[in-house]
């Protein structure tokens, strides 16, 4: 089973699960239909299925018209009753080829959002927009309280986790993540690896957990001297507990420019 990315709009990418055997391929979060229906044509496959993670429309916009071509089954948030055939939720099992993928609930960009993980041989999690490289999404409709629960989950899973982001937001998320951490060395070195990626073009994701653990100020939010720092760019005294801090991280790089 191999994963790519399909470029679409600006910064997505729809992610492509191939199965080396198979001439089918699932998708996930097909926000333009075009983009994945010329793949299949000049590649000579077929869609089997769709994950989705959330209900924006970037995520969400090519399923109605790839439902047309291909009748896949489609699963993704319960409310979502026009485009999903199989709704599911947290601890749900969906079966991808040889491998399962276990529904994790993660609120907090949007109510719905789901992430979908798998521990077949090498861990990987499709994040959506919860998680990024070296960010997290912007709390739209949950809270910090249910951003923070998710950022848990997630960091619970083994390190070698391989994270499919669906954006690509790694450069702007690092000049945030240098503002409260320039001297750390694993985040100055992943910023110049992402750098050189970025200027001849390249995807810089996947991630893995072990590296977003070490760059990603969202997991950091526990660390005094980062918090202490977000708290200094937003005029305001230190959180006195979690919840609070992880909202000063997430408010200070929602008005760093």
């Amino acid at each position: 089973m191999t994963i790519f990315p399909l470029p679409a709009f600006q910064d997505n990418y729809i992610w492509i699960i191939q199965d080396k055997d198979s001439s089918r391929i699932w998708a996930v979060d097909p926000g333009d239909a075009g983009v994945v229906l010329t793949y299949c044509s000049k590649h000579n496959m077929s869609l089997a299925g769709i994950l989705i993670t959330h209900h924006h429309k970037d995520h969400t916009g090519g399923v109605a018209e790839l439902r047309k071509h291909s009748n896949c089954p489609v699963h993704g948030p319960s409310h979502l009753t026009e485009l999903v055939t199989h709704p599911v939720t947290e601890g749900d099992i969906i079966a991808v080829f040889s491998a399962n993928f276990q529904v994790i609930s993660t609120p907090g960009h949007t109510l719905d959002h789901l992430c979908y993980f798998s521990d077949n041989q090498t861990p990987l999690l499709f994040s959506g927009d919860t998680l990024f490289r070296g960010g997290c999404g912007r709390i739209m409709e949950g809270t910090p309280e249910q951003m923070l629960k998710a950022m848990k989950k997630i960091s619970s899973l083994p390190d070698n986790t391989i994270i499919y982001a669906t954006h690509e937001y790694t450069l702007a998320n690092y000049r945030f993540a240098l503002s409260l951490e320039p001297e750390n060395p694993d985040l100055i070195q992943s910023n110049t690896s992402s750098q050189k990626q970025r200027s001849n073009n390249e995807v810089t994701l996947p991630t893995t957990l072990s590296l977003e653990k070490k760059t990603n100020p969202f997991l950091r939010t526990h660390i005094t001297a980062l918090k202490n720092q977000a708290a200094q760019q937003l005029n305001e005294n230190p959180a006195a507990d979690l919840v609070a801090a992880f909202s000063q991280v997430r408010r200070a790089k929602d008005s760093f420019s």
